[in-house]
């Protein structure tokens, strides 16, 4: 039961903090824990940027420069 809710809460929410720590290269946990430190610390702005980057994670795609395609001058 509980590594069932252990895996909802790593792989289906959102996935910002797991994101991180592979962009980083440190534990997840680590991250997630700053990451409450710092809301305490900010008084929950930090809340919004995670809503944000949580957002741009899901519409990623949409965000990514389109490549260009070489000319086809001869």
């Amino acid at each position: 039961m509980l590594n069932k809710l252990y895996d909802f809460l790593e792989l289906q929410l959102f996935g910002v903090c797991t994101w991180w720590s592979n962009k980083l290269g440190i534990k997840t946990g680590k991250v997630r824990l700053y990451f409450i430190y710092l809301s305490f610390i900010a008084f929950g702005s930090p809340l919004v940027v995670y809503l944000v980057m949580a957002y741009i994670l899901d519409h990623k795609f949409y965000f990514k420069p389109k490549a260009r395609r070489a000319s086809l001058d001869l």
